[in-house]
């Protein structure tokens, strides 16, 4: 008589779970920052919307590939910024200086991808990509993350550019509709230079606000494409491949 009466109770809890466990192994889609109405927003109007829904990305552990979407520099520019931070380079800072081959703009961090997951990621850039046009983005301004005194990391800036903050809006709207969470935090386009060293005090880096101040470099950067990349680590650093790439519109 008692099971009879806890019946409907333990069914509701079995249903429940179900959801939820769906819910979490990606499933059963869930209502997210994505979920919005395909109406402009006066903020980033002009910007392409992403129409399109492929199959939401579901999770897997075959041929995992840690991916993100990037913006890689050709090498003579690459050999200028090198050449601008040489007198930085030469000072005892307790850093690991990035090789000029791995110099690039992060613009979406995918983490780690299954190989099946490649195909909607490439269609997804190859929508935006079309509907973008080449751009330039200026170079300039050195600093350090989170901050000179007690950096993590040590950066060449990119200047304020509205065509790269749309490019940036429509590749998480376009990887949003394929199952990938949209960045919270703000968007600040970078080229790391350097990283610290672990256990890297703030007092090992006198001077170094005083030296970033005064390194001169300026250059204008044509955005032609965007790059899906792997990143693969090491104790040596981390090592990237472009596995493919997505050619912007012609002017």
């Amino acid at each position: 008589m008692g099971n009879t009466t806890h019946a409907p109770f333990l069914l509701f809890l079995a249903d429940r779970f179900i959801t939820l466990s769906r819910r979490l192994t990606g499933l059963v889609p869930t209502l997210s920052v994505h979920a919005l109405s395909n109406g402009s927003s006066p903020e980033l109007s002009g910007c392409y919307w992403y129409q399109n829904k492929p199959p939401l990305i579901q999770p897997s552990n075959r041929n995992q590939m840690r991916l993100f979407i990037g913006l890689n520099l050709p090498k003579r520019e690459r050999r200028r910024i090198q050449s601008a931070t040489q007198v930085l380079q030469e000072k005892d800072f307790p850093v690991r200086w990035i090789g000029l081959e791995n110099f690039h703009i992060t613009m979406k961090f995918l983490g780690e991808v299954s190989g099946e997951q490649v195909e909607p990621i490439e269609a997804a850039m190859s929508k935006v990509a079309s509907q973008t046009r080449v751009f330039s983005i200026a170079l300039g301004g050195f600093g350090a993350f989170p901050s000179i005194r007690s950096p993590s990391l040590i950066w060449l800036g990119i200047g304020a550019s509205p065509e790269l903050r749309c490019l940036k809006q429509d590749l998480e709207w376009a990887l949003g509709q394929c199952g990938f969470e949209s960045e919270a935090r703000v968007f600040r386009p970078h080229i790391t230079l350097a990283r610290a060293k672990e256990r890297a005090g703030a007092g090992m880096f006198c001077g170094l606000d005083k030296l970033l101040a005064e390194l001169d470099f300026n250059r204008e950067l044509k955005v032609d494409r965007t790059n899906l990349i792997r990143s693969e680590l090491s104790k040596n650093g981390a090592r990237y491949s472009v596995i493919s790439s997505a050619k912007l519109a012609s002017a």
